[in-house]
């Protein structure tokens, strides 16, 4: 598998303006390598050439994991003193001719740190944005890709499942968060989890990305639940909102409203429409009950080794859906200072329409 998708890549180079591509550690060289390589103060890149073996520079007490490469590569190793590991990286891109010509870098991943070393083992090369290339790579999941994220959808629901009785007032976000973490665990997740879940009660919960904090769940509020489990590498993010105790009309008014703004974004999602469909039909259903000025965000993202990638249900985004691509989709009504609502599911795009992941209810439930 990592093979073809070596070879997918290459190819893509290939009928493209660049040379070569590097990565350091992240879901991309996780995804081309099986391997996982620490983010870390030591640099570890690897450079990936049509016609040629990759290349990797590496500290050398990583050089173990060399052997365990799906395919042949050629390493070039470096020791613990900094003022010599720039030695290595001329190594690199002379092995495979790579000064004077255009390398591509993800700019979301590659860091400073190992820009600079790339630079100065090939300062005459151009260093372009290969975002759209090593996005298409990882646009379209396959079987497998979507068998790992229903059982990381499955682990979080049942991890929120079994952390629901255990909601009393009186408790703090930063509880509620503890507890959910701890089943999530429980329940198979892998430790490195997608994000720190978002617990959010109150005028908190008007904050799309709020953080725990130590308040105190109080009758009256929604409580808002974000929280995802990694399984294989791939993950789920799913939201439910919740009410704590008895809630004003209002809010529960615009539960409903979110609750029909979801349904309308997933029905919208079918192959060959735009990825902006998705988010129209959402936000229409907000706008027409008058809400539409505190839905602030896009109506979702793509999922898969990261929480957030392509592709985005975004309204200018005329991105065609595929299948194999997989997204949230999660409208939200935030009142400032008051109380928010946002329900999210993941959706992958089948042949003939679109497969939800997570089924956990949607209607508003009373807790504490």
């Amino acid at each position: 598998m990592t093979q073809s998708r070596l070879d997918k890549l290459t190819a893509s180079l290939r009928t493209s303006s660049l040379d070569a591509v590097v990565l350091n550690p992240g879901p991309t060289l996780k995804y081309l390598t099986n391997l996982n390589f620490h983010l870390m103060e030591r640099p570890v890149v690897l450079f990936i050439a049509p016609g040629r073996d990759p290349v990797i520079v590496l500290p050398e007490l990583e050089m173990p994991k060399v052997d365990l490469f799906p395919y042949k590569v050629q390493a070039f190793a470096y020791g613990e003193i900094p003022s010599e590991w720039d030695n290595a990286f001329r190594s690199a891109a002379q092995a495979l001719g790579l000064d004077g010509k255009r390398i591509g870098v993800e700019p979301r991943q590659m860091r400073l740190l190992e820009f600079r070393h790339v630079k100065a083992g090939a300062p005459e090369a151009d260093y372009p944005d290969a975002a759209d290339i090593l996005a298409g790579l990882r646009l379209r999941k396959d079987k497998a890709e979507v068998d790992a994220m229903r059982h990381a959808v499955k682990i979080a629901q049942d991890a929120l499942t079994a952390t629901i009785p255990l909601i009393k007032i009186g408790m703090t976000e930063k509880e509620l968060s503890g507890e959910l973490v701890m089943q999530l665990l429980r329940h198979g997740s892998e430790p490195e989890m997608p994000f720190a879940p978002i617990v959010s009660g109150g005028p908190n919960s008007a904050n799309p990305h709020a953080s725990p904090t130590e308040r105190k769940l109080q009758a009256g509020d929604l409580l808002v639940v974000d929280w995802g489990a990694a399984y294989d590498s791939y993950i789920s993010d799913l939201t439910r909102t919740f009410a704590v105790g008895e809630v004003d009309a209002e809010y529960a008014k615009i539960h409903k409203i979110v609750q029909e703004a979801n349904a309308a974004g997933r029905a919208a999602a079918q192959p060959g429409v735009p990825c902006a469909n998705v988010d129209k039909a959402a936000r229409e259903v907000i706008e027409k009950s008058g809400y539409g000025a505190y839905f602030t965000h896009r109506t979702g993202h793509g999922i898969g080794m990261e929480g957030h990638e392509d592709p985005y249900m975004r309204g200018d985004n005329m991105q065609i859906l595929e299948p194999g691509m997989a997204f949230t989709v999660e409208p939200g009504i935030y009142l400032p200072n008051r109380n928010g609502v946002r329900i999210e599911d993941n959706v992958v795009i089948t042949e003939d329409g679109a497969d939800c992941l997570s089924d956990m209810p949607r209607e508003i439930k009373v807790v504490g």
